[in-house]
């Protein structure tokens, strides 16, 4: 099982890692190796499947795999083409020679996925034989529907299934997953081989975690979490039923696998579009703090500037905070006052706006002031700039366009305020044994580490007036976060909300700032999805909208 990272467009690169991959299988005498889904092209590619020649580059990569193919069968997924219709597929490669293409019967066209936009489904199942063990192919979405391919070739006596897959990640996706692979190994009476693509694309994080699934439903292997691994599983068939040796199975809380998520997501989207270094502002605050870890921890600290951009509206305390983190970790710290370009600001302004120093214009003047800095380090040394706004933020407007929203991409974007503390603990834990973190984590507390304590325990604010504070604006993020869930991700409505014990005002505020602040969405950097629902492809919603709540 060839749990891979692969790039979307990036024929060739792909081509030659599936190439050395199936040399490793070759070399360890395997029967069969197993890629992810659509694995020459990478997923998901998207308009690229619009482009005729997109399709035959990727089709003369399969070709030219065929002859590295020799004593082990490989199962690849990449782009069948019949007239003018394309699938979804894999080749089944032995001996030098395509024998098999399965195209996907099951295309899913919710939430992140449109594949009926590009692919025609398939018709026919593929069998085959594993020494004396018949096998079959599924696509991902075909093991999802209980009355799919899955089902007919449990009819059809097939003993194995080899399922390949582009299933993307967010919180309470693993358990999910394995779930109805579980459900349709017992179903069917069918064992089913997983195997999942590993790595980020855009704002998706695929986490790998490939299995297998005996027909009874027990998973006996499970690849490791975020990373590439070749999971080789050892197959008794020398008796009626087939036997599996087992393995130990990797288990990741809740902390720790998004952690993990943010990291693959954030160091592929880096590397993936020819960066090296990236940038990012910091205020002393508990976002900019966990972002510019969180960058790390992926890039390596020569690779990550922090700037400091002090206004007369900055405490000492953050400026303090901001200071000790970068020395925490270790990376280069540039201090740029903003104090001489916002007075030039009000100064130039001030003729026509009265008041403007009691206005929110002002308070935006800052952000957009720290934004330009942050583009022109980015357009002189090619540093990418990362933003560092939270989901809670994003969904209500509380960031400002062109100003702390500017950047190239979003790490945390789509996390909860609640959940960018507790990552921010899980964080500082590490440098503690495991069972000592996980009893820290249950407990909300933590020994600080690399981010200072004084950042996890003070009021949260945009210190862009005097003495202000995030709740002058919003609700405490314990309240806001659960309403957001329910607004946002499940799509209740204010006087579903209500009966859930929230109060009237609190409700139809948020869900108004929710509404009213599509348009700034629309224009902020891409970042990783984590949550069932997050910005974007999940949800779509029009900005000119007069649809009540």
């Amino acid at each position: 099982m060839a749990q891979i990272n692969c790039t979307v467009g990036d024929l060739e690169g792909n081509f030659q890692k599936i190439k050395a991959w199936i040399k490793k299988a070759e070399d360890l005498n395997l029967d069969v190796i197993a890629f992810p889904e659509l694995a020459i092209t990478g997923y998901p590619p998207e308009d690229l499947l619009l482009k005729p020649r997109f399709i035959q580059d990727n089709l003369k990569k399969i070709r030219e795999l065929a002859p590295f193919v020799k004593k082990t069968a490989a199962i690849v997924g990449f782009v069948d083409k019949e007239g003018s219709h394309i699938y979804n597929s894999a080749a089944l490669i032995k001996g030098g020679k395509i024998v098999g293409v399965y195209r996907k019967m099951c295309l899913p066209n919710y939430g992140v996925f449109d594949e009926k936009r590009y692919f025609l489904p398939g018709q026919k199942l593929l069998v085959f034989k594993i020494g004396k063990i018949t096998a079959g192919i599924n696509i991902c979405e075909d093991i999802w529907e209980e009355s799919g391919p899955t089902r007919a070739l449990g009819k059809r006596g097939t003993k194995i299934v080899f399922t390949i897959n582009g299933s993307p990640y967010h919180q309470g996706k693993i358990r999910q997953r394995e779930e109805i692979v579980k459900d349709q190994a017992k179903a069917n009476k069918i064992a089913v081989v997983y195997i999942n693509l590993v790595g980020g694309q855009d704002e998706l994080v695929f986490d790998g975690q490939s299995m297998v699934v005996d027909s009874k439903g027990l998973v006996v292997s499970r690849a490791k979490a975020f990373v590439e691994e070749l999971l080789v599983v050892e197959i008794d068939a020398t008796g009626s039923k087939l036997k599996f040796k087992s393995s130990k199975l990797e288990s990741l809380f809740l902390e720790e696998e998004v952690y993990k998520a943010l990291l693959l997501g954030l160091g592929d989207y880096v590397r993936k579009n020819g960066f090296k270094k990236v940038v990012v502002g910091l205020s002393g605050g508990i976002d900019s703090s966990l972002v510019a870890t969180l960058a790390v921890d992926a890039l390596g600290k020569d690779n990550v500037t922090g700037v400091v951009m002090p206004s007369r509206f900055s405490s000492l305390l953050s400026k303090e905070d901001a200071e000790s983190l970068a020395k925490n970790l270790r990376i280069k710290l540039m201090i740029v006052s903003i104090e001489p370009i916002f007075k030039a600001y009000l100064e130039t302004l001030n003729p026509q706006i009265q008041d403007l120093e009691q206005d929110i214009a002002m308070e935006n003047i800052q952000a957009r002031i720290r934004g330009n800095i942050l583009m022109a380090f980015s357009n002189k040394f090619n540093w990418l700039v990362l933003t560092t706004g939270n989901k809670s933020e994003m969904s209500v407007g509380y960031a400002t366009l062109y100003g702390d929203m500017a950047g190239g991409f979003a790490p945390i974007k789509d996390i909860p305020k609640t959940l960018v503390y507790k990552l921010a603990r899980y964080r500082n834990s590490l440098a503690e044994p495991v069972t000592a973190r996980r009893e820290r984590l249950a407990e909300h507390s933590a020994t600080s580490r690399v981010i200072p304590e004084s950042v996890l325990v003070k009021e949260p604010s945009a210190e862009l007036r005097l003495n202000q504070k995030d709740r002058d604006s919003l609700p405490p993020y314990e309240i806001l976060d659960p309403i957001l869930k329910l607004y946002v991700e499940q799509d209740l409505g204010v006087d579903r909300i209500l009966k859930l014990g929230f109060e009237k005002e609190v409700v139809s505020k948020v869900a108004g700032m929710v509404d009213k602040s599509e348009y700034k969405r629309r224009q902020s950097p891409p970042g990783i999805k984590i949550t069932p629902k997050a910005f974007g492809k999940d949800r779509r919603v029009p900005i000119t909208n007069k649809y009540g709540k």
